[in-house]
């Protein structure tokens, strides 16, 4: 089997390729310029050699057909895209492109080359918006309030749309936030983790955050990659929520972060109105039901298993 994966430097994707090579894959991996990029992540997994980099534009018509062509492969999960909901406020047209475009260019020169290639989308929990603090399953309306939600959400039905119109093998993932220690320091979860255990050795910063009253359900990546392997493994391609199911706040978070260091939170925490983004969402939560039914997947980590991982990791990169 050979695998592409759109996106391989990020946190999925260098988990997803180091799955993929476990499993015996031939795993391709596309960045924008595969010469200048140092995939750090794949470094840190020790399988940089392992994978078959190539350039990949996704916003070009001609450079994913020639992806495509180059790599033939048997799946391709497209996790590639303007990543981050706070810097999608500051760069619309980029998020909007690199997420919606790139996803019709890869339907698109899926169909055309009309090969039984199966498509994985990394969809995202931020398409349903605020939603009361119910559980969100696959039949719940998409409301997003970010233009990150905006363009997952339109990459989502074009996907759907495909499926349906063309009979494309595509599925689309809808995952709720998820952590390991190769999240960027840009990202709030990792932000506090590296913050709150330099604290912990004698640091005398604070850590700034914006609203903390905010709810999310946060998940282990390493388990969420192997939810998106499982979905092109199916007879019949299907949209998947991935999700814990556990809701906690980021004072959650946080306070179980500095609990874990014999900490005191309130001592080293503050709240900046200059984080708060024009909107955010309250309360996200999923219901993986379907997904533990379908795929026989149901998360295994929850907040306090994430938070202590992720404090591990950050301490013996210390050493």
């Amino acid at each position: 089997m050979r695998a592409l994966v759109c996106g391989v430097s990020g946190q999925d994707g260098a988990y997803l390729a180091q799955l993929l090579l476990s499993k015996g894959y031939e795993v391709w991996g596309t960045s924008r310029d595969a010469q200048a990029t140092p995939f750090d992540n794949l470094r840190l997994l020790g399988i940089k050699d392992r994978v078959k980099l190539v350039s990949m534009a996704s916003n070009d018509f001609r450079s994913v057909l020639t992806t495509l062509k180059r790599s033939d492969p048997d799946e391709v999960y497209f996790l590639s895209g303007q990543s981050s909901v706070g810097l999608s406020f500051e760069q619309p047209v980029e998020t909007l492109e690199s997420i919606t475009l790139g996803t019709l260019n890869l339907l698109e020169a899926t169909r055309f080359l009309e090969k039984p290639i199966k498509l994985y989308h990394a969809s995202s929990s931020e398409c349903f918006g605020d939603v009361g603090t119910m559980p969100a399953n696959e039949d719940m309306p998409f409301r997003p309030r970010s233009p990150y939600g905006v363009a997952k959400a339109s990459a989502h039905w074009l996907v759907a749309n495909y499926r349906e119109a063309y009979g494309l093998f595509a599925c689309n993932g809808i995952l709720f936030n998820h952590e390991s220690p190769l999240r960027p320091p840009r990202f709030v979860t990792r932000k506090i983790i590296a913050t709150a255990c330099r604290i912990a050795k004698g640091s005398k910063e604070k850590l700034e955050l914006g609203r903390l009253n905010i709810v999310r359900d946060w998940g282990w990546s390493l388990e969420y990659v192997d939810a998106m392997w499982r979905m092109l493994q199916q007879e019949k391609a299907d949209d998947f929520i991935i999700a814990t199911g556990e809701a906690n706040s980021l004072e959650d978070f946080v306070r179980c972060t500095f609990d874990l260091l014999g900490l005191n939170w309130h001592d080293h925490v503050v709240s900046n109105s200059e984080f708060f983004r024009p909107t955010d969402l309250f309360w996200s939560q999923g219901c993986s039901d379907k997904a533990e039914k379908i795929l026989g997947w149901r998360a295994l980590s929850k907040m306090k298993d994430v938070i202590r991982m992720m404090i591990e990791e950050e301490n013996s990169r210390a050493i």
